[in-house]
C-alpha cells in the first residue's frame, strides 16, 4: 500500500517538528531550527521544482535513495558547498526519525535514507584577518548614532570570538563590565552557557553605546536589537553580514589585504587563531569558542605562524646527537653469534 502524505498532515508534522520536537524535546536553539526549516523548504523546493511534483502528492514510499541522491545532485547544481549539503541530508534525517516514531511503518523508509553517507569534505583552514585588516575595517564606521553601535558590534565580535548567533542571544544583563576582568556570559550551541573574559579596550566602546542604547528608562532586553515602526526585536544575523559588508569594502580601498568577501564567523577565526599564535594552550582556546571537541579547535583554528613554525625548525636543528656503540664488546659478541663461543 503505498502510503501516501496528505497536505495537512504534512504541515502538521512539520509545525509539530520545528516548533515542539526541536525546541522543548531536542533542546535545539532557534538557530538549530531555522537550519532544519531551510533543509526541509530546500527538500519542498526540489520536489516541486526539480522532480514536478506537488508536495501533497509526494508519499513517504518515493523518498527513495535515488530520491535523495537526486536531491544532493539538485543542491550541488544550485551552488551549494558539499558541507551545506551534508547539513540538508542530516536536517531529512532527523525529520524522518521523528516521522518514524509517529508512525511505525515508515521505519523501512528511514533505514534506507540513514544508511547514505554524507559527502566527503576537505578540511581546510579558512582566511584570518590581518591586523592591518582589522585596523582599516574598525576605523570605519562614523562618529554617529548607528557608526557607534556598529563599531560596537565588530569590535565585540571579535575580541569575544563569538558566534554571530551567540552576540545576537546576548541580553543587556549578560554583560559585566565592572568586573576584573570584564566578561559576559555566553548561551553557546545546546543551550551550553560559557564565561567569555573580553579585553579593557573593548569596555569604553560598550559603555558608550549602552548609555546611547540602552539608557535608564529603556526596559528591552536584547543588548543589540532593531526597531521596526513599533516592534522591537533581536537583531538578525543578516543585518549583522550587511554591517561587515559595508565597512569591508570601505576599508578595501584603502587596505588591499582585506579578501573579497567577509563574514561574521571570520572575526571569530582571526581571533582563535592570534590567541593560538600568541602561545594560549588550545585546550582554553577550545573552551574560549565554546568546542566541546578539542579536534574542532585543532583542525580549523590552530593554525601556526611562520615564527612558531621557524622556532620549533631551530629547537629541532640545534639538538646534537651522540651515537654510543650498540655492542660493548662487538668481536666477543660477533663470535657468540656465529657460534664459534
Amino acid at each position: 500500500m503505498k502510503m501516501k502524505l496528505n497536505r495537512s498532515l504534512f504541515f502538521s508534522l512539520t509545525y509539530e517538528f520545528l516548533h515542539v520536537y526541536l525546541p522543548t524535546q531536542a533542546g535545539c536553539s532557534r538557530w538549530t531550527a531555522k537550519s532544519y526549516r531551510d533543509a526541509l523548504r530546500q527538500f519542498h523546493n526540489y520536489v516541486t521544482d526539480g522532480l514536478g511534483k506537488s508536495i501533497s502528492d509526494f508519499g513517504f514510499t518515493e523518498c527513495s535513495r535515488d530520491c535523495i541522491y537526486g536531491f544532493l545532485e539538485w543542491l550541488k547544481g544550485n551552488g551549494n558547498k558539499r558541507s551545506t549539503s551534508n547539513q540538508r541530508l542530516a536536517a531529512l534525517k532527523s525529520y524522518l526519525r521523528f516521522a518514524a516514531d509517529k508512525d511505525a511503518s515508515l521505519l523501512q523508509v528511514l533505514l534506507v535514507i540513514r544508511n547514505i553517507r554524507p559527502m566527503k569534505v576537505v578540511k581546510t583552514c579558512g582566511e584570518v584577518l590581518s591586523e592591518e585588516a582589522l585596523s582599516e575595517i574598525f576605523a570605519q564606521p562614523g562618529n554617529t548614532r548607528k557608526g557607534m553601535r556598529d563599531l560596537a558590534i565588530l569590535i565585540l565580535l571579535y575580541d569575544s570570538a563569538m558566534r554571530v548567533s551567540e552576540l545576537l542571544n546576548l541580553k543587556v544583563t549578560d554583560l559585566q563590565l565592572e568586573r576584573n576582568p570584564p566578561f559576559l556570559r555566553v548561551m553557546g550551541k545546546g543551550s551550553k552557557e560559557r564565561i567569555i573574559a573580553i579585553s579593557e579596550k573593548t569596555v569604553p566602546h560598550l559603555e558608550l553605546y549602552l548609555k546611547t542604547f540602552h539608557p535608564c528608562d529603556t526596559d528591552i532586553p536584547w543588548l543589540f536589537y532593531t526597531r521596526i515602526k513599533a516592534s522591537v526585536g533581536p537583531m538578525s544575523d543578516s543585518n549583522v553580514e550587511r554591517i561587515i559588508t559595508k565597512y569591508s569594502n570601505s576599508a578595501r580601498c584603502i587596505c588591499s589585504e582585506i579578501p573579497a568577501r567577509i563574514h561574521p564567523h571570520m572575526f571569530r577565526r582571526t581571533r582563535a587563531t592570534q590567541l593560538y599564535q600568541q602561545g594560549i594552550p588550545i585546550e582554553l582556546v577550545a573552551r574560549h569558542l565554546g568546542h566541546s571537541c578539542l579536534e574542532t579547535t585543532r583542525t580549523y583554528y590552530a593554525k601556526p605562524s611562520l615564527k612558531m613554525l621557524g622556532n620549533a625548525i631551530a629547537s629541532v636543528s640545534d639538538l646534537e646527537f651522540e651515537e654510543k656503540p650498540v655492542w660493548s664488546n662487538k668481536e666477543e659478541t660477533l663470535a657468540k653469534l656465529c657460534g664459534l663461543m
